[in-house]
Order: structure tokens, then sequence, then C-alpha cells
């Protein structure tokens, strides 16, 4: 879908029989969903959208078939925001303590029509979910962005959606750490040739080599087998 049509698509869905969970398939996302089983069926619940040139890469290999936009999360949800039709009560649910606020005063700045009613670090235990999804509920919040990484946040917000209360759930990934500033985001030109994850590679070598430099190679590796198998149009 173009970004338009995936805001309207969700407001849409917002007014559904059930809440709506949004996750975004990048490289690493599929390369999760294709060796965990409960990955990929929890994310196989959720509403998911493109993200990234890995993903871009093997539908046109695959499908001849170019995504209209690049509907990244971290771009995505902002802009959601912004051009969304409904005026939301959002709670903000993972990263690192005290991460969260700083991201919602970035994300609900004042004069928001939005309004922040909570927040909650993404360091709980399994455990505590019943507590969590409690403190969500509790605080009227019909949205609910939950950045937990990849592929904790899609399986929480698959399982506990319904519990919290919450219509509609995204999962942000990084999305806390760049809107508070923790994490520096690519220049606009290395995000446009869809080089951002080089960027990232280069910001944290050490957590992110594993996930870049192997995991790219595994997923292209992935999709030409699938290529050669015929699996394509």
């Amino acid at each position: 879908m173009r970004r338009s049509e995936a805001v309207e698509t969700i407001d849409r869905l917002y007014d559904g029989p059930a809440p709506t969970g949004v996750g975004f398939a990048n490289a690493h996302a599929l390369n999760t969903a294709s060796s965990n089983e409960v990955a990929r069926e929890e994310f196989g619940k959720l509403l998911v959208l493109n993200d990234g040139i890995g993903v871009a890469l093997a539908s046109r290999l695959l499908y001849r078939w170019r995504f209209p936009d690049n509907l990244n999360g971290t771009d995505f949800v902002p802009g959601y925001l912004a051009a969304t039709r409904r005026t939301f009560k959002i709670f903000l649910l993972g990263a690192k303590p005290g991460v969260a606020e700083r991201a919602a005063r970035a994300l609900v700045p004042p004069g928001s029509r939005h309004r922040v009613v909570g927040v909650h670090h993404g360091y709980f235990p399994d455990t505590m979910d019943t507590v969590v999804t409690a403190q969500i509920k509790g605080s009227g919040a019909d949205l609910l962005l939950v950045a937990l990484g990849n592929p904790t946040q899609e399986i929480w917000i698959s399982r506990n959606l319904a519990a919290t209360g919450c219509r509609l759930a995204f999962a942000v990934g990084a999305l806390f750490d760049f809107a508070s500033e923790g994490v520096t985001r690519a220049p606009a030109w290395m995000q446009a040739q869809g080089l951002e994850w080089l960027f990232r590679l280069m910001q944290e070598p050490t957590r992110l080599w594993r996930r870049y430099l192997l995991g790219n190679w595994i997923f292209l590796g992935r999709v030409a087998r699938q290529w050669w198998e015929g699996y394509r149009i």
C-alpha cells in the first residue's frame, strides 16, 4: 500500500470487531519468523507492513512487484499520528527506564490533539504481563506503542492486546530510542538510498554485526533459494 492507503486502512480497521496489531517486516524480522515457529504464528496475526530495502528487493525478485512506499515503523508511526482522522489516548510500553517518557514528549508535543496517558519501561518478566496490561487498561488508552524488540514485541501484542483495552497497537522497534534522541538516525540521503542499516551498524557494530552482516546474507540466500525452487511469479 501507499502510505496514505495504509493510514486509511488502519483507521478503518479501528472500527472493526477486534483490536488491530500492526507490525513491520524487515529482513531481520522475516529471518526470525522463518526460524521461530512461535514468532511466525504470532506475527501472522498482525497487519504487517513492508520495511526496508531487503524486503523491497525480495518482492521485486520473487513477484516482480515494487512496493509503492517504504513503510518502516520509525517514519510511519509519527506520520500516522499526524495523518489519522482520529484523536488518540496513547500508552508507550518498552525501552529502558526513562526513554519512553522522553519519546512521549517528542511524539506527542504540547498542542497535539493526541494525549499520552501512560508509559512503562520494557524491562519486566513475562510473569508481570497481567500487571502491565491492567495498568494500560486502567489508563484508558486506545492506542498502544510497543518497543520490546523483535520478535518479543510482536508476540506480546498478539497475546496481550485484547487485555489492554486498546483498539490499536504498533510494534515500533527502536522508535523510542530515535524519538528520545538516545540513538541518532542516519542522514536523509542514506535513508533515501535504503542504507540506514549501514549507519546503525557503524553506530553499534558489536551489537548489530550479526543481524546485518550475517542476517542480510541469510535473508538474501533464502530469497535466492525460493526463486530457484520456483516460488515466484
